[in-house]
């Protein structure tokens, strides 16, 4: 039985929602990913031959770095200080990275579980240069769930 033909989709922008709070501006999403430990079985089969089975461990932690224009919104840094200042009750927050199609639907969503600011950086500042400002935030997570 061949497989559906399916139509490849086209990320046309991106969010960020945090404790519902959306932030759409966003025009770059790098490291987005789930990964788990490997653990190695070693042992002998029972014709006395050596072999190594390869199985699931412990999901890993992730970290994402999300870019987006330099505008009068706070709320990047805002978050950063809770981190910065061990108020991690606050700083901690599920959330999602949120991809959409070009008419502004949601095509998939990435949940963030336990996820907290690590940093942020702020473009190179350079008089003259009509580059566009941007800041990149760094968000490490503990899970990471697909809708």
């Amino acid at each position: 039985m061949p497989l559906p033909d399916l139509d490849s989709s086209v990320g046309h922008s991106f969010g960020l929602e945090l404790d519902a709070v959306l932030i759409r501006q966003i025009t770059e999403v790098s490291g987005l990913k789930m990964e788990q430990d490997v653990i190695e079985l070693k042992q002998n089969s029972t014709d006395g031959k050596y072999a190594i089975k390869k199985l699931p461990g412990r999901p890993k932690a992730g970290e994402v770095t999300l870019t987006r224009g330099l505008t009068e919104d706070n709320s990047f840094e805002s978050w950063i200080k809770d981190s910065r200042f061990g108020r991690m009750h606050s700083a901690r927050r599920h959330g999602a990275i949120i991809v959409y199609d070009y008419e502004g639907v949601p095509i998939k969503r990435y949940k963030l579980i336990n996820a907290w600011p690590k940093s942020l950086e702020i473009s190179t500042l350079k008089a003259g240069d009509t580059s566009v400002l941007t800041e990149k935030l760094v968000i490490t997570y503990e899970n990471m769930e697909v809708d």
